[in-house]
């Protein structure tokens, strides 16, 4: 469901990439986008209009889209895996958070609920913390996150491109997403009148993040803040870790060595968002000591949002298949 939004492209994608996308069926989100050709792996596909007996007869049903379009689906009763990349069935009681990305390798997810995929932000914190932990306890963490206007999906690149436009042009900027210049500038808030606000984002994440540290062993949650960066993809986070003895660079980089994370020297460019764009896991880097800590490291990473909630759903739907 929600075929034809960002995140339903990355999906596409992801899934294209495996025999996972000779079993993909594309579902349109808005009613103009229905009968639209595509492509799944290179093999032309429609966006088809929602059909509840499909929907109903699905072994997996990914929802991609807004929370209206899922409600949408929902209501075809389908009896197949639910994957929730929406939000839409996060507080239903049998509601599992999954992010397989960070799930050990014992770890066996409930399935007989929907599968809420954890938001991406929240996935990248946990994969960092989980891996500096088990080598170097952590005694406390600050995250401060950057998060880009894909979130807000294709109305939120729209938004910002425009708003772009319009300030060279010195016209008035469209701020229906973000009630706010959020073009050339930082935001620690969106305006009174966006359909929602910074803070329950950054809520969302600071839940799913307290549930992923808390499958770990013992990993303090870092404080948290959600900052609005004039970027269109890929999260960027700056981390202050303070560990409970004294470390080294060289030691965090040790820990944090794992196929998930695509680890920086000192001698190698820094990840950014445009770097990490279309890349799995996270990419760590420009790690320096604290000059006022002994026991503390800066940390900088970069994440592709839209590419580690689509791996996710693969993820989630190969167990299932």
């Amino acid at each position: 469901m929600g075929g034809e939004t960002l995140l339903g492209r990355e999906i596409v994608e992801v899934f294209g990439q495996s025999s996972l996308g000779d079993q993909l069926r594309l579902v349109a989100e808005a009613e103009e986008e229905t009968g639209k050709l595509t492509e799944i792996g290179g093999v032309p596909a429609f966006l088809s209009k929602l059909d509840p007996d499909a929907v109903e007869d699905a072994a997996v049903v990914i929802l991609a889209g807004s929370k209206k379009s899922s409600k949408e689906a929902m209501g075809a009763k389908p009896s197949g895996l639910i994957i929730d990349l929406s939000g839409y069935m996060e507080d239903e009681t049998d509601a599992q958070l999954r992010s397989p990305m960070v799930e050990s390798e014992d770890y066996r997810a409930d399935t007989t609920g929907p599968q809420v995929v954890a938001h991406p932000a929240a996935t990248a914190i946990a994969l960092i913390l989980r891996r500096l932990n088990a080598a170097l306890p952590i005694a406390r963490a600050i995250v401060h996150i950057f998060e880009p206007a894909s979130e807000r999906g294709k109305a939120g690149i729209d938004e910002l491109q425009r708003q772009t436009v319009n300030l060279f042009a010195f016209q008035p900027m469209p701020k229906q997403v973000f009630n706010a210049q959020a073009t050339f500038n930082m935001l620690a808030q969106w305006g009174e009148d966006a359909e929602e606000t910074l803070l329950a984002v950054e809520e969302r994440i600071e839940r799913h993040l307290a549930s992923l540290l808390d499958r770990g062993d013992g990993i303090p949650m870092p404080s948290l803040r959600l900052i609005q960066a004039p970027v269109f993809h890929g999260y960027t986070f700056s981390l202050w870790v303070d560990f409970e003895e004294s470390v080294v660079a060289s030691d965090v980089e040790d820990a944090l060595s794992c196929n998930l994370i695509d680890l920086r020297a000192a001698d190698m460019e820094a990840p950014s968002n445009i770097g990490a764009a279309g890349q799995s896991g996270v990419a760590v880097g420009a790690i320096a000591s604290d000059r006022n800590s002994a026991n503390a490291v800066w940390i900088w990473a970069a994440a592709d949002n839209l590419r580690i909630s689509a791996e996710s759903a693969a993820w989630i739907a190969r167990e299932s298949l």
